[in-house]
């Protein structure tokens, strides 16, 4: 099923879509309802996060939307409400983050400094949690939140996941059982997943736009509009304003074009092992 998150959103356009349809402004509905226009904003921006399925009632008869119309946004706000299993793991993973890349049907992604989060294998997760000065539990949970993000890779409706990894992130990987795992998971994931590609980019490359920092772009269906995440140490930030979302599409495809094809990529990853 589709990330509660991303149906959230879904729902607040419905919302916003059935209003302009109705000809009401957003002062008009909610003067109708005796609401104040801020509380109806927040719910068509999707600042509040979880309707009432008696609020969504409500504007759903002041906009005069009936019949299988009605059904199906009454639907969407009870799907909405749904407790995913990212909100047990917040304290190791941006739980607005998880949600959209859920929901996702295409994730382009540069790791920066970092294995990709999906391409990790659990030996280099529990190394980065280790790092950030996790204990044991919380490292563990971090694994375990890890192992179940990379089912996206399985799901269905995700049509790409398109990962660029910077070849030092894999130098620094100094513990040799680390290394090996986590090459072996990128060469099988490239060998044989049909949605995965994965790209290196040499050391030998020097300064390139990417030095700014990680980020991942993520596309959705039904004509919404992608998003970026950009990440940082103090859990990151969702880039939604159309032209910077642009901007890191248009470092996307650059950071693209100046790393090795897929072929030479699997060949690096194997000699990197074979060194190891």
């Amino acid at each position: 099923m589709t990330s509660p998150i991303v149906r959230r959103r879904r729902l607040s356009a419905e919302l916003r879509r059935w209003r302009v349809r109705a000809g009401m402004t957003l002062s008009d509905a909610a003067e109708e309802l005796d609401w104040s226009p801020a509380k109806l904003g927040h719910i068509e921006t999707g600042i509040r996060k979880k309707l009432s399925i008696p609020e969504v009632s409500a504007l759903l008869q002041l906009y005069g939307v009936t019949g299988g119309q009605r059904e199906a946004i009454l639907t969407l706000a009870r799907e909405a409400r749904t407790r995913p299993w990212w909100s047990d793991y917040e304290n190791v993973v941006s739980s607005a983050y998880v949600g959209n890349e859920a929901g996702a049907v295409a994730i382009d992604t540069y790791g920066g400094a970092l294995i990709p989060d999906l391409l990790q294998a659990p030996e280099y997760t529990a190394l980065l949690a280790r790092s950030r000065g996790y204990n044991g539990r919380l490292t563990d949970r971090m694994v375990a939140a890890y192992l179940n993000r990379q089912e996206n890779l399985d799901r269905d409706t995700l049509t790409r996941y398109h990962a660029l990894v910077e070849e030092d992130a894999l130098q620094r990987v100094t513990d040799p059982e680390t290394r090996h795992a986590q090459l072996s998971r990128m060469i099988e994931l490239a060998e044989e997943h049909e949605r995965v590609t994965i790209q290196l980019l040499s050391s030998s490359l020097g300064p390139h736009a990417g030095f700014a920092g990680p980020f991942t772009v993520l596309g959705f269906d039904e004509g919404e509009s992608s998003l970026v995440f950009v990440d940082n140490p103090h859990g990151g930030t969702i880039v939604e304003a159309e032209a910077d979302v642009a901007s890191y599409q248009e470092v996307w495809h650059d950071l693209v074009g100046m790393a090795a094809d897929r072929q030479d990529t699997v060949t690096v990853l194997r000699r990197l092992d074979l060194l190891t």
